[in-house]
């Protein structure tokens, strides 16, 4: 999915996606997003990179119940938000699962640059396994374990080792925030070919649309 035009004839879309691991609608909008490029492969190369983006920066890096988390957070929009995303979540196939803990996304970020080290398409693919995990299985971002079997499944070595040392990324991962996400207030945000952008959880035909006017087709 994530690849260069090469020799293909096919012009080529690169997408900086700026994204939380914790945002319900940066998975909505993935999901979308992938409905609009699997339905355009025949016209457009795709090159997709995946930028850090923090809804919380002093969410916990322990655990806390998701509910009360965001109970407290959302106050009396509380209901109407769970059932918002609970409609969304089943018009994409899925089942919005409130279960588990949440807090810090750090960790998530960190990994996801590391597997962008490894190819855009196994950032990807771990986008995809960390949204799912947090979501819909009730796993926390911040819980090592799920962070590393997320990596295993889709293919990234070591990141185990590699998030070990809580060094390894960091600096990384701020000045990829700096370049990409400092100066937009929310997300997810997409750049198209460094020129066009869309925020939101956006449906596939603006996808589409934003695919035929950042390539001028």
């Amino acid at each position: 999915m994530a690849s260069s035009a090469g020799n293909s004839g096919k012009k080529l879309i690169q997408i900086d996606i700026s994204s939380d691991s914790v945002c319900p609608w940066c998975f909505v909008g993935k999901k979308n997003l992938d409905k609009a490029i699997a339905s355009t492969q025949d016209k457009y190369d795709f090159k997709l990179k995946w930028h850090p983006f923090f809804l919380d920066r002093s969410a916990p890096k322990e655990g806390v119940n998701k509910k009360e988390f965001f109970r407290k957070k959302f106050g009396s929009r509380y209901d109407q938000i769970v059932t918002r995303m609970t409609e969304v979540f089943k018009g994409l196939g899925l089942v919005y699962d409130l279960d588990g803990l949440t807090g810090s996304s750090w960790e998530s970020h960190r990994l996801l640059w590391f597997a962008g080290q490894q190819g855009d398409d196994k950032q990807h693919k771990l986008a995809e396994a960390l949204f799912n995990g947090y979501f819909v299985e009730g796993k926390f971002i911040g819980d090592k374990e799920f962070l590393v079997a997320s990596a295993a499944k889709v293919g990234v070595e070591g990141a185990a080792e590699f998030l070990a040392n809580p060094n390894n990324g960091a600096k990384e991962v701020e000045e990829d925030f700096q370049k990409f996400s400092s100066d937009i207030s929310g997300v997810p945000h997409y750049l198209i070919n460094g020129k066009y952008t869309l925020s939101g959880g956006q449906g596939s035909e603006s996808f589409l649309r934003a695919f035929q006017i950042a390539t001028g087709t």
